[in-house]
């Protein structure tokens, strides 16, 4: 089996900004763990495009303005944040380094920053929980018994987790072309930890003539009824990830959703979807000011951070960047990375001219004329 290379415990002198952990990971990560971890579904047409969105985007300086109190904070779900910037859900972290979720929450903590932990996280969510931060959330993947998802729910609220994702557009998980070309296989050791008491389901009875995926895989996809019964069984905030079209997003807020996260999961859920940043206006023009908003797929530097929040988000994940930063330097790696992209957005906003992210709005984003763009 093909072997990670063993995280260092100091910060690589050649890492300058957050993204530049993408490109040392890839000699610290055995080839088809890499290719796993960072390839995108089909043709990775919409992993390409969440980069495209954001580097296509100007921002648009103003200046003289005053910032001797600026500050990054963020209000969200009746809770004061110091930042904007959170480690979005991410499955079998113990692919990139032994303590996996463990040390990512550590790094998240040491930084202040909001932490989401995966259902299919490779530590139980009661291991993960003791080494987050305040700001913990637990992302949620119903069960094909909902007396199962509903003992996650509750295990979560026991754990003092804050805050429920779910995550409701996935149903169909197939590795990459990517992975699948470089030869990857799951260990055996890595595993779901908090699914393991669990029975697996019974496999759904195809009939001759029937399709493996209507019948089979989307037999036991949750719907409207599934998302409205979650709601009345706990307590938390609920949030849905995976929103891309404006009608989803003014119904989930009419059931009584409490936020959206605008996402393509990474350009790893359906091909050929359009960028998070490019559906995000459309949904902030949808649900109205207010409503909490959070944006995750491509953000590589706290650039980025300010476009999505320039273009309507109140927040924002970070995907792939933190298991980077996690099989280069562990958790001491987690909260560089995550100390760099707040640095990042700081200089950002001081260098447009916002104190505050109540500054950064869609005039900050500058748009080229169809004159200008003809030249």
């Amino acid at each position: 089996m093909k072997q990670n290379r063993p995280p260092l415990t100091a910060i690589p002198a050649e890492i300058r900004c957050a993204q530049d952990y993408e490109i040392v990971a890839e000699h610290f990560l055995a080839p088809d763990r890499h290719a796993y971890i960072a390839g995108g579904c089909g043709r990775e047409i919409t992993l390409a495009a969440n980069r495209s969105a954001f580097d296509a985007t100007r921002l648009w300086p103003r200046l003289l303005r005053e910032l001797g109190r600026g500050h990054t904070a963020v209000d969200l779900f009746g809770r004061r944040l110091v930042h904007p910037i959170l480690l979005a859900p991410l499955a079998y972290q113990t692919l990139a380094h032994v303590q996996g979720e463990i040390d990512v929450a550590r790094g998240a903590a040491a930084t202040d920053s909001g932490f989401v932990l995966s259902t299919l996280a490779g530590r139980t969510l009661e291991e993960v929980a003791p080494h987050a931060g305040e700001e913990r959330w637990f992302q949620l993947y119903f069960q094909a018994e909902r007396r199962h998802t509903l003992d996650l729910v509750k295990r979560a609220e026991a754990a003092a987790y804050r805050v429920l994702v779910v995550t409701l557009d996935t149903a169909i998980k197939l590795p990459s072309l990517r992975a699948q070309r470089a030869g990857f296989v799951m260990p055996e050791q890595v595993v779901a930890a908090s699914l393991t008491d669990y029975p697996e389901p019974a496999p759904c009875v195809i009939e001759r003539g029937q399709s493996r995926v209507f019948q089979g895989v989307m037999a036991q996809a949750p719907g409207w009824d599934d998302l409205d019964w979650l709601l009345s069984q706990t307590r938390l905030p609920v949030v849905v990830k995976g929103v891309l079209h404006p009608d989803d997003a003014r119904q989930l807020q009419a059931r009584g959703v409490a936020g959206i996260i605008v996402s393509n999961h990474g350009g790893r859920s359906l091909d050929g979807v359009p960028a998070s940043l490019a559906a995000l206006p459309a949904i902030r023009a949808a649900v109205g000011a207010g409503y909490p908003l959070l944006l995750d797929s491509g953000i590589r530097s706290g650039g980025d951070v300010f476009k999505a929040l320039a273009l309507g988000a109140d927040a924002v994940l970070v995907g792939r960047l933190q298991i980077y930063a996690l099989a280069v330097a562990g958790a001491l790696g987690v909260a560089h990375m995550l100390r760099l992209l707040r640095e990042e957005l700081e200089v950002c906003m001081a260098q447009a001219g916002c104190a505050t992210l109540a500054d950064i709005g869609p005039a900050m984003i500058f748009k080229e004329t169809e004159e200008e763009t003809r030249c």
